[in-house]
């Protein structure tokens, strides 16, 4: 018994000892290639294994390893991963991480949705930009201003209010880029477009913005003729932690964020959350703004196959907003000036009021099938509810002070007075919102496999449902009791029926979004119009990509068709409310091939064409339940080449485009109330006339160039350029047709070489990051805009706005704080438009000088024509903890 207890004992001691003998301790010091900066909470895992950690604040890491040599896998947010191998202890030094476009650390869900440039190997025209950029540079602009320093990108319109820029991708509006979120559409379903105030939370809750110029990589059926931006969202994260941020700026700028997250617990389970209160005046007056963000993340991994997340976000805001003016008002009156507002009883109050919230909710689910097989899945939803002000009623009786061209609501009150209770006919004015609300539902569902060693195969469905309602309410009666709104109600085809009512209102209401949020004006309480619009979209799409590990090729094909229908409730009688189902159906086709020449060389070839279908307000003429019979699918053809190089000190990407855009057709309808000579002949009153502009041709081509250097351990340089040529082909047709289709006109406008308008066509900008001592460093961004012209109709001569240049300024300092110093202070200055250029940043219109008529000129620009001026100088100053 007693040699069995030795034996034991001994057979213990030697597996102790092979086990220690078996365990090495590495530890090492990982740092950003480019900032020759830590990198803190970088994942450090031994390959094979789940054992792993992630750095301190200065980058570090200590890990005992399960065997006695191997590999590490060390991989962080935005830079490429690389595997480091080890034998025995030892201290590994520093490693270095390059940054590349890869986001796969980002989101722990919805990988499989998210078409980013890495999914695909075929290289495109991308820029991403990082949530710490997001953070930094962002202040209080729009989330668009962290894409400025982009080939080919224009930001345009923050003169107008907080959350009303507008930004154009090639010379492409933002109806034809796309914008998807965690890779759900979120385009506007009506018309295509999007209005940021609705996102002014976006800078806070993005990890990482990416912006891919042209055909993109995502597999949708989507309107990605300029390009597609990726907005890739916070999910749970993996550790435990919160921030607390504050932040000042010019014109009494505030703002305060709070955000914690629990972890990924043993169980599986995580939350991470954030609310934001921001207010402030506006640059320009009566631009003033306040609101809150807010983001809530619920994550779960049942187990090493199945993961899901739940995140609802939302914006609920109000800004008040500046319209363009002449330039000879602005120079009279200062180039903040703004004539949408004055006072109503000593109080301020203004005619332009945008309101809005619009809860986002998805529910995301990853599925890993097999070794080789996947399924992601989102379910989502959104319900937008609430407007814009405005005036209603005859605007002859908007009553303005005589000195500073403010409106009197006082006055304005007292006339209304004056012309008896709400009527109509008696030339009443009061303020009303157009409300805009909706309810959207979708799906998005992408399997993937590998066919073999080196073929992938993707293929799903979009689905999407979406009803809209629109419509006008009372804000403030201003003195009145009640509002009489006279009403003619139409039969079929908007024909008027002779049917007459009256509709009395008597009730306001508030344009505060969290009460829009929850309370809509009752039917018998609207004015002007109220209508709805269902819209159903089914898609199905698929890509198989053949890659090695010098040559790869694709090919994506997705086919979509929409319904859609509308519902009129103002302008019709009971039975000819409902409109005729329209039904479109489209496709897209792409391919490309890249090849890798060696290790810092490659070259790509991608084409694309697309049968887009008409937007739903193209489909109704003129707001009514009249068919527009003429629309077609647009049909936009892009090719696409570029060569990449990239070397651990220097990198750049050149890339050439060409894209056309045609069959545009716009249409409108009229009733003719008399006889009217058209075409040389007469043609009698009551004759419903059509009057369609098409054969609108666009073509868009030019060369984008974008580098990075690392001028030894502290300077990193940047530049972009990009020359555009963007402009309009062949002649624009106006025809005028009746009611059987019959032609009774055509006109040709010449608009050949008319130059494409509001977005600049030749951008360069240099910047440079530049690390003065440890954790405090210095950055700016020059940019300079030329061959910029007015935003206006297609024509052969249009207007050049004069050249700018702005340059924008910051200063970065982290402090190491708390036990072992663990937690940071992090603290920013930005100082934009540092020499506070003076430009004219849009112009709509194109009043040609003329000197016989005595005209003035600014810049060479008539002041006659209406333009936005730019933001001068302005600033912002932000403190954040991390803990």
């Amino acid at each position: 018994m007693k040699k069995i207890t030795q034996f034991l004992m001994m057979s213990v001691a030697m597996l102790c000892a092979t086990a220690a003998f078996s365990q090495s301790t590495v530890k090492g010091k990982i740092m950003d290639a480019d900032m020759n900066a830590p990198l803190p909470g970088a994942n450090v895992v031994e390959k094979g294994t789940t054992n792993g950690t992630t750095t301190n604040f200065d980058g570090e890491f200590t890990l005992t390893t399960q065997a006695s040599s191997g590999s590490l896998v060390i991989s962080y947010v935005g830079f490429g991963s690389k595997t480091i191998t080890f034998t025995g202890s030892q201290d590994l030094g520093t490693i270095n991480l390059l940054t590349d476009n890869s986001l796969d650390e980002i989101v722990i869900v919805g990988s499989g949705l998210i078409d980013l440039a890495d999914d695909r190997r075929t290289p495109i025209a991308v820029s991403t930009v990082r949530a710490s950029e997001i953070q930094a540079k962002v202040g209080t602009s729009d989330v668009t201003a962290t894409l400025v320093n982009t080939p080919s990108v224009y930001v345009a319109g923050q003169s107008s209010g907080f959350g009303d820029s507008r930004i154009s991708v090639r010379g492409f509006e933002q109806d034809n880029t796309a914008f998807l979120l965690n890779g759900q559409p979120i385009n506007g379903m009506e018309d295509g477009k999007m209005y940021w105030s609705n996102w002014s939370g976006m800078s806070d809750i993005a990890n990482a913005i990416q912006i891919q110029r042209g055909l993109g990589s995502s597999k949708l059926a989507i309107s990605s003729v300029g390009g597609t931006v990726n907005f890739v969202t916070k999910a749970t994260d993996r550790r435990q932690g919160g921030f607390i941020s504050t932040g000042v700026a010019n014109n009494d700028y505030l703002k305060s964020t709070v955000g914690y997250s629990s972890g990924m617990t043993e169980s599986g389970w995580g939350v991470t959350a954030m609310l934001t209160h921001w207010q402030g005046d506006g640059y320009n007056l009566g631009t003033s703004g306040e609101g809150q963000n807010y983001f809530v993340s619920v994550g779960y991994k049942a187990n090493d196959n199945h993961n899901f997340n739940f995140l609802i976000t939302g914006a609920p805001q109000t800004h008040d907003q500046n319209f363009s003016k002449s330039i000879s008002t602005y120079l009279e009156r200062g180039r903040k000036y703004n004539d949408n507002y004055g006072s109503y009883k000593g109080q301020y109050l203004t005619e332009r009021t945008n309101y809005y919230h619009k809860p986002v909710a998805n529910l995301n689910w990853d599925w890993n099938i097999n070794d080789n097989s996947s399924l992601s899945t989102v379910l989502y939803a959104s319900w937008g509810r609430g407007g814009g002000t405005g005036n209603y009623g005859s605007s002859r009786n908007r009553v303005r002070d005589a000195e500073t061209g403010l409106i009197d609501f006082d006055a304005i009150a007292a006339n209304n007075k004056e012309k008896g209770e709400g009527a109509f006919a008696n030339g009443g004015y009061l303020l009303r919102a157009s409300a805009n609300n909706h309810n959207w539902y979708g799906a998005v569902s992408n399997f993937e496999t590998k066919l073999s060693e080196n073929v992938t195969l993707n293929a799903g469905l979009d689905l999407r449902t979406y009803y809209g309602t629109h419509y006008r309410q009372v804000v403030n009666f201003l003195g009145l009791n009640s509002w009489k709104d006279q009403v003619k109600l139409n039969g079929q085809n908007h024909r008027a029926s002779g049917v007459e009512v009256d509709r009395i209102i008597d009730q306001d209401y508030s344009i505060n979004p969290w009460y829009a949020t929850f309370n809509a004006a009752d039917e018998d309480q609207r004015i002007d119009y109220d209508y709805s619009e269902r819209i159903n979209y089914g898609g199905a799409f698929t890509q198989v990509e053949y890659a090695n590990d010098a040559f790869s090729v694709f090919f994506q094909g997705s086919v979509s068709n929409q319904t859609h229908e509308r519902e009129d409730r103002y302008d019709y009688l009971t039975e000819f409310k409902d409109a005729e189902k329209v039904t479109n159906f489209g496709y897209n086709l792409k391919t490309g091939g890249s090849f890798l020449i060696n290790d810092d060389n490659s070259v790509y070839v991608n084409a694309g064409y697309y049968s887009r279908q008409p937007y739903h307000d193209n489909i109704y003429l003129n707001y009514t339940n009249e068919v527009n019979p003429l629309t077609e699918n647009e049909k936009i053809l892009g090719l696409e080449a570029g060569y990449a190089f990239k070397s651990q000190f220097f990198t750049a990407n050149l890339n050439l485009y060409r894209t056309s855009w045609k069959d545009r057709v716009t249409t409108n309808s009229s009733v003719l109330s008399k006889d009217k000579e058209i075409g040389g002949n007469v043609i009698p009153a009551g004759t419903v006339v059509f009057e369609t502009n098409e054969g609108v041709e666009q073509l868009h081509s030019g060369v984008e160039l974008d580098v990075v250097a690392k001028i030894g351990d502290k300077l990193k340089l940047k530049g972009f350029t990009s020359i555009g040529d963007w402009k309009y082909v062949g002649d624009v047709f106006t025809t005028s047709r009746d009611e059987s289709r019959n032609v009774l006109d055509r006109e040709a406008k010449d608009v050949d070489g008319g130059k494409v308008g509001d977005a600049a066509q030749f951008t360069v900008g240099l910047g440079l990051d530049y690390e003065i001592f440890e954790r405090f460093s210095i950055d700016a961004d020059w940019r300079s805009y030329d061959k910029l012209y007015a935003n206006v109709s297609p024509d052969k001569d249009n207007l050049e706005l004069p050249a700018f240049d702005i340059m924008d300024m910051g200063l970065s300092y982290k402090m190491l704080v708390g036990k072992e110093q663990s937690n940071s202070v992090n603290l920013r200055l930005n100082v934009n438009n540092v020499f506070g250029e003076v430009y004219l940043s849009e112009i709509r219109g194109r009043t040609l000088y003329r000197a016989e008529a005595g005209d003035e000129t600014y810049k060479g620009i008539n002041v006659k024509n209406e333009a936005y001026f730019g933001y001068g100088r302005t600033w912002n100053f932000s403190v954040r903890y991390n803990f």
